[in-house]
């Protein structure tokens, strides 16, 4: 370690030392934290101020924002612009907050979708759709601009929204430089190397180490165990403990013996049984251990909420009557603006005695401004305990020194689905808060039949791959197009990230069908013959095999189609033979299954052998003849014994037992239609070519025959290949000829509907901007026009209901049904052209939007809805949104730009109005 510098000049030259090499900006920046910068960070800080861009994956509540906020003071020092992006609203504010404490609020914006405050300084927070809508506007806010934040570009992953990260990382001016900050992805490597490509000289820091180390632990009735044990298996890895081994295999007994017991086999003493705690006792457990505060994820909003009512149930207090005070103090400050009658409806008696308990929950269904006030108290240390679903992990800094994991599945919308260990990961990111906590801790909550070497698994494995999501978009095509062209348009689709992993994907293809290609020449090589061209011989016995094969195949489908239309002539009574298999042997139709099939005739018929069954076609490989008929009894019963047995004992009097050798021999044959033509010329040239006599022949066949089978693989392998290649491209000349021939593109040319298909940036947006072209909102009230628009953008949680749902009458039913023949005739033209972007429109909150836009209160909307006061403010807050696309797109003078405009006014009220965040 070097000495400290003692002497003046000492000191001088170690200060100008750290100005070589952190420069004058990091060393002012340093300033203003009051802990050093780990390394990671100075590396990527130094980068930035050499004027490089930066790609930061490292582990969450590592530091990775202080990059960011780098880039904000290089751009305020410079006299410069730095816009900080983030994927949701909520993120948004909090760094809001953050830089306007910092540097002022005249210095620092803020635009989402719902705030627009400051938009021209210097500094400013936005969403990432923000930016992305910015540069397809071309909007002289971006003048100046030096640096873009983009924290959590993971996001980029999701498959509804990461297409966005893609476009602004494509589109923005190459003057700007990329701060891509990341959650640890084992491909950080991969992903810098398409921002060098795409964005230039750009540095790529990946840091794995946790500032705060985590400690897992297993949760086994009321006993807490360590994950890990001291002292490593011989490869290395962390050992599990015993303790947890044994409960597993005691678990296994217990199974065993229990199963034993139901089938008769001796008793045995019962090993111990482990049984999971109530929550009240898990949250006291880890209270006794020192571990609050804590986050336990549970994923399931009403599993969250239920928790919560257990605790206070059980009397759980975990604060004192002092800290109870400041939190009811705070919560009366934010809720202020909200009226009495809301309040009630939302719960809040019930929800502050939880918050003044220490106690909270956290989910997309609850109100914005109580989520708000949920992370305000987390983050303060006055609230303890928050039940969570893994919403929580996304962004929102709230970090607690131990996170609590309930289950090690969850259901993902169509299934229970094991986590995988990024997910596991992500959520215990959030153990352990930097400066306070001297390690974080992570508890899984043991179920019967866990396997701690899975829980192991998932702790100790560092697999969370970035994966593009990125395709164009009509809205994409119409602005890109508007922008730089067709052509140049085309070029830049093919710079995204997805492309960039296909192709890196078709290296090993391409990589294969080389060595392929080298093998082929070598069989040819193997299988030439001193008399002549021996491919070409063994080419023309590949035809005539093929030929052969062919028509086998069509003899054989002419035989079942045979087949099929004599067991629909059979008739109950026919006594028929079963040629083969189980059911071989003489048979009485008892009833002939006409149209129970597919595939044909079903027929269901008594064996010799007294045994009823159904038989299919498959059956039958060739056509069935009844042998005799014998007359069934109206009162015939298959389910009565005696009955079978009489009629069987009928069948096996009245008709001899066939020889099935003799009847399969004469089935078999069929009437010769002749030699082929073509096989016989094949045969003939055979027979004249001159490798036809080679002593070597065969042995020269063998190796044209591994010639052609490697053959069918390379032509495969190239499709494969050709398939991958431009993929991105080729989806976008598709969507393309979709806009053409709707009139939205004219070659190169972006027409007056297209301008308008631009300004609407929805998932819905070809079916938006058709519906407004064809008028289908024309007549509709404010009330009518957001019902209607709502199917645009509402997505129903389960999509299995079982009833339709309620829509307003008269004209706003009429447009909805409009809007769906509209859609089926997009969805048509759309399989035409080889894309599939346009989901059907969903009227289940069309009821709930006419409501609220007609001014009814929010406890009526809420109760006949059946929704939480979350996802009714996120569905309202999306629909005016689109509602203020629409009158953007509209003409001006316009009545529907007047009626969308109403119809957000009416919308804006209430818990809508004051909540800040969607």
């Amino acid at each position: 370690m070097d000495s400290p510098a003692t002497t003046p000049a000492e000191r001088y030259a170690a200060h100008r030392a750290r100005v070589r090499e952190n420069g004058p900006a990091l060393l002012d920046f340093q300033t203003l934290y009051d802990f050093e910068l780990d390394p990671f960070q100075l590396r990527a800080c130094r980068a930035l101020e050499a004027g490089k861009g930066v790609l930061v994956a490292a582990p969450t509540g590592s530091g990775k924002t202080v990059v960011g906020e780098f880039a904000v003071h290089l751009a305020l020092a410079n006299r410069q612009k730095c816009f900080y992006t983030t994927p949701i609203k909520a993120l948004s504010n909090q760094k809001y907050a953050d830089l306007v404490r910092r540097y002022g609020p005249e210095k620092v914006g803020l635009l989402t979708g719902d705030n627009s405050i400051n938009g021209e300084a210097p500094i400013v927070v936005m969403t990432t759709e923000v930016l992305r809508n910015m540069l397809y506007a071309g909007s002289h806010t971006l003048a100046g601009l030096a640096f873009v934040v983009m924290d959590e570009v993971h996001y980029l992953a999701d498959r509804f929204r990461g297409a966005v990260w893609e476009e602004v990382i494509i589109h923005v001016p190459d003057s700007v430089r990329i701060v891509a900050l990341s959650a640890t992805v084992s491909n950080a490597e991969e992903f810098g190397e398409w921002l060098q490509a795409v964005r230039g000289d750009t540095a790529v820091i990946v840091d794995e180490h946790r500032p705060v180390p985590l400690f897992q632990h297993m949760l086994v009735g009321n006993r807490l165990y360590d994950l890990f044990v001291d002292g490593g298996d011989p490869d290395g890895r962390p050992r599990i403990n015993p303790q947890l081994r044994n409960i597993a295999v005691d678990e296994i007994r217990r199974a065993k013996i229990n199963q034993g017991r139901r089938t008769g086999r001796r008793r045995v003493a019962r090993p111990p049984r482990f049984r999971p705690s109530a929550r009240p006792e898990v949250i006291q457990r880890l209270d006794r251990a020192g571990l609050l505060p804590a986050i336990v994820f549970i994923f399931s909003r009403a599993g969250c909420d239920g928790a919560v009512r257990q605790c206070l149930y059980a009397g759980l207090r975990l604060t004192s009557h002092e800290e109870a005070e400041e939190i009811r103090a705070h919560v009366e400050m934010r809720t202020a603006d909200i009226p009495d009658e809301d309040l009630r409806v939302l719960g809040y008696d019930e929800w502050l005695d939880g918050l003044m308990r220490g106690i909270a929950a956290h989910h997309a269904g609850m109100l914005p401004t109580f989520k708000e006030v949920v992370e305000e108290l987390f983050t303060r240390g006055l609230i303890k305990v928050v039940f969570a679903t893994e919403t929580l992990a996304l962004g929102i800094n709230m970090p607690a020194r131990t996170v609590v994991i309930e289950k090690l599945d969850k259901w993902n919308g169509e299934t229970h689905a094991d986590l995988t260990p990024g997910e596991y990961t992500q959520l215990t990111g959030r153990a352990g808060r930097r400066g306070i906590d001297v390690e974080g801790h992570a508890v899984v909550i043991w179920s019967p039949g866990m396997d701690p070497f899975a829980v192991a698994g998932l702790a100790g494995t560092r697999t969370y791959p970035l994966n593009s999501s990125f395709r164009p978009s009509y809205n994409m095509a119409v602005n890109l197009v508007g922008a730089v062209g067709r052509e140049r348009a085309r070029t830049l689709l093919e710079e995204s990230f997805a492309q960039f992993q296909a192709d890196r994907a078709v290296v090993g293809l391409a990589r294969q069908l080389h060595r392929n290609e080298e093998a082929l020449a070598g069989y040819a090589e193997a299988a030439s013959c001193h008399l002549g061209d021996f491919m070409e011989y063994a080419t023309l016995r590949r035809r005539l095999s093929d030929r052969e094969a062919e028509l086998a195949r069509r003899r054989s489908a002419a035989r079942r189609a045979e087949a099929v239309r004599s067991l629909e002539r059979l008739r109950p009574g026919d006594v028929i033979v079963v040629p083969a298999g189980r059911r071989a042997g003489l048979a009485v139709v008892i009833d002939p299954g006409l149209g129970r099939r597919s595939d044909g005739p079903a027929p269901l018929v008594l064996t010799a052998q007294r045994s009823v069954q159904r038989l299919s076609p498959l059956d039958f490989p060739s056509p069935v003849e009844p042998l005799e008929r014998i007359r069934i009894p109206r009162s015939f019963n298959p389910r009565s014994p005696q009955q079978r047995r009489d009629l069987a004992s009928t069948l096996r009097t009245k008709v001899p037992e066939p020889d099935l050798k003799a009847h399969r021999r004469r089935r078999g044959g069929g009437p010769g239609a002749g030699e082929d033509a073509e096989i016989a010329r094949l045969r003939r040239e055979l027979r004249r070519h001159p490798c036809h006599g080679c002593s070597e022949r065969e042995d020269h066949a063998r190796w044209a025959e591994r010639y052609f089978r490697l053959e069918r693989e390379t032509e495969a392998l190239r499709r494969r290949v050709e398939g991958r290649s431009q993929v991105i491209a080729r989806t976008f000349d598709r969507v393309c000829r979709v806009l053409e021939q709707l009139g939205y593109l004219e070659g190169d040319t972006v027409t007056e509907e297209g301008r308008r298909l631009g300004r609407i940036y929805n998932e819905l947006d070809l079916l938006t901007a058709e519906s407004l072209r064809a008028g289908l909102w024309e007549d509709l009230e404010p009330p009518e026009l957001a019902a209607c628009v709502s199917a645009l953008v509402y997505e129903s949680r389960q999509p299995e209901v079982a009833s339709a749902p309620r829509v307003p009458p008269g004209p706003a039913q009429d447009a909805l049904a409009a809007m769906l023949r509209l859609w089926g005739e997009l969805d048509a033209i759309e399989k035409d052209n080889r894309v599939s972007f346009l989901r059907e429109p969903d009227p289940g909150f069309a009821w709930t939007a006419y409501q609220w836009a007609s001014g009814r209160p929010l406890e009526e909307v809420l109760t006949e809805s059946d929704m939480t006061a979350g996802d009714f403010v996120r569905a309202v807050k999306q629909l005016i949104d689109l509602l203020g696309q629409i009158a953007d797109a509209a003409p001006e003078d316009g009545r529907i730009r007047k009626v969308a405009n109403r119809a957000m006014d009416a919308m804006r009220r209430g818990v809508v109005a004051y909540s800040s965040v969607a």
